[in-house]
This record gives C-alpha cells, sequence and structure tokens, in this order.
C-alpha cells in the first residue's frame, strides 16, 4: 500500500517516520515546512488541487493527516487560520481520498469535549467545545464525517515528544533555570506520548481495510493533573526546583481548556488488541531519549 501522511515533520509525523522504516508499506511523507536532512514532499493541504496531484501520481490508498493548527491560545485571535488548516484541510483530503476510494485516518482532540464531566470519555459522548481550537477540529470531524471518504478519526490528548513545542519541552526548559513554576492542578487528562500514539496508528494501518467512519479515543493509559504531570518531569529529569500548585484561575489565559479529558480507549484496545503504556512510564523512556540526544 502507498500511505501518504501529512505535518510529517511534526511530532506525530516525526516518529511515524522512524516506524515506517519496519513497514512493508511506502510511505510519502509531506509538510508544508522542510527540515535539514529530512527528505519531504512540499504539500500544502489547504489546496486540494495539489492533493488530488499527488495521491494520483502516488497511487495513494491511505493519507494519514497529521497536520493541524495548535496553538490553543493563538487560535482565540487568529480564527480564520484555525478553520482553514482544522476544517477546509479537512474537507479537501476527504474529497480526495473519497474521489479514488483511499482511507483517511485523521488526528483529532479531547478538546472536542467540554471537560465537565468526571468519568472517562466515550467516543459517543456528546462533543461541547469551549474555545476555537476544539471548536475548529470539531468542525474537521464533521466535514470528515459527511463526507463519502472511509475514515478513521482518533482523538487524542496532550500529545509530547522529543520533537517540535510541548508540555515536557517547555517544562524541562524552564525547570533548567531553577526557578520555581505555578502549574494548574484543577484540570485532569492523560499525556500521550508521541510514539505511542504513532505505534497505534501502525496498527490501524497494518490492519484490516477501513471500511465506513470510525472515531476512537487514544492517549496514555492513566490520569493526571498538569501539576502531577509536572511533577513525574522534574523528577524524571533529575531537575532541583520547586513545583507549585495553583488553580486555573490563579493561570488567566485566552482559551478556555477542559477540567476533565481523560479518554476511554476501550474501543480501540478491542479493535486492535493495544496494550497502551502507563504515561509515567512513557514519560521516562521519552526523557531517556531526550537525554541521549534522541
Amino acid at each position: 500500500m502507498n500511505v501518504l501522511v501529512t505535518g510529517s515533520n511534526g511530532q506525530l509525523g516525526t516518529e511515524l517516520r522512524r516506524l515506517a522504516l519496519d513497514s512493508p508499506h511506502h510511505f510519502i511523507f509531506t509538510d508544508i515546512n522542510s527540515l535539514p536532512g529530512v527528505e519531504t514532499v512540499y504539500l500544502d493541504i489547504s489546496d486540494r488541487a495539489s492533493i488530488d496531484i499527488i495521491a494520483e501520481s502516488e497511487k495513494v490508498d491511505i493519507i494519514v493527516n497529521c497536520a493541524a493548527y495548535t496553538d490553543v491560545e493563538r487560535a482565540e485571535s487568529e480564527i480564520d487560520m484555525a478553520m482553514l488548516l482544522n476544517h477546509q484541510a479537512v474537507e479537501n483530503l476527504a474529497g480526495a481520498a473519497a474521489s479514488r476510494d483511499a482511507a483517511l485516518i485523521h488526528i483529532s482532540t479531547d478538546y472536542v469535549f467540554s471537560g465537565e464531566g468526571n468519568l472517562p470519555i466515550r467516543e459517543d459522548a456528546v462533543p461541547a467545545p469551549k474555545g476555537v481550537y476544539g471548536s475548529t477540529k470539531l468542525a474537521g470531524e464533521k466535514a470528515l464525517q459527511k463526507s463519502a471518504c472511509r475514515s478513521v478519526i482518533v482523538r487524542t490528548s496532550w500529545l509530547y515528544s522529543p520533537y517540535g513545542r510541548n508540555f515536557v519541552k517547555t517544562m524541562r526548559s524552564l525547570m533548567r533555570s531553577g526557578r520555581e513554576l505555578k502549574v494548574v492542578y484543577d484540570q485532569l487528562g492523560c499525556p500521550t506520548y508521541a510514539a505511542d500514539l504513532a505505534d497505534a496508528l501502525m496498527h490501524i494501518i497494518h490492519g484490516p481495510r477501513i471500511e465506513g467512519n470510525t472515531i476512537y479515543h487514544y492517549s496514555d493509559e492513566g490520569a493526571v493533573s498538569w501539576y502531577d504531570f509536572a511533577q513525574a518531569i522534574r523528577e524524571l529529569s533529575g531537575y532541583d526546583c520547586r513545583v507549585v500548585p495553583c488553580l486555573t484561575g490563579e493561570y488567566p489565559t485566552k482559551a478556555r481548556r477542559p477540567h476533565y479529558s481523560v479518554l476511554d480507549k476501550s474501543a480501540i484496545k478491542r479493535a486492535y488488541r493495544l496494550e497502551i503504556p502507563y504515561w509515567r512510564d512513557s514519560l521516562a523512556r521519552c526523557i531517556d531519549r531526550m537525554d541521549d540526544g534522541l
């Protein structure tokens, strides 16, 4: 099979590159940005014609959409750009995939939910995003489900890796200064190591032919607050700094975050017989890679 990956120079796309080395399938890694020494095919997913050209020339069977507008704060003031990448671009990919009977695996987010509950969120829970980021991601989901494209939507949460910008890298950078950090403790979710999510996506790619429209939830196992996550980062990194818990109200932001966004992973575990790692074990593996220079 020929598998086209969008946003391949981001966190998740980079981890898929590593796993693709052992895959029997042919992968085409695309992005709008290039990285030194990394082979990347230029593709602007806001341009439907460009997607059609590469999908046809490469005889694409599956598209994995790792591209997105993910800056939750800036999305509140860059609504048009967030909508372009999170909604209209998904519509473009779905149309291009449907035109050649290819399947689309699309990555979405826990931010499509309000976070007002206190039980792990199932795939059939009613979405109710609080901000622009979640609203535009939900619009992308709906566009995909309305299309004629065979698809799998995978919602995830708190993604991190040794690459790009993420909470783990930001915390480690701040902790190296030794200064006191305040981190919210009243938002509960679960971190997701991008390498683990990439492995789950490979199970889907290598699995049975994708039919219909399916939604799965995926994060690492467990539940944790941002404060507890930061404490684990400090301990596993061996930094000597103070991390202090604070309430969301003490850390004013433009975007409203879900207070509870732990995802129920039962469906994807059953469908692909996945054994999902515990979040702290995955964090330790990621930090080891960071300390080893990847």
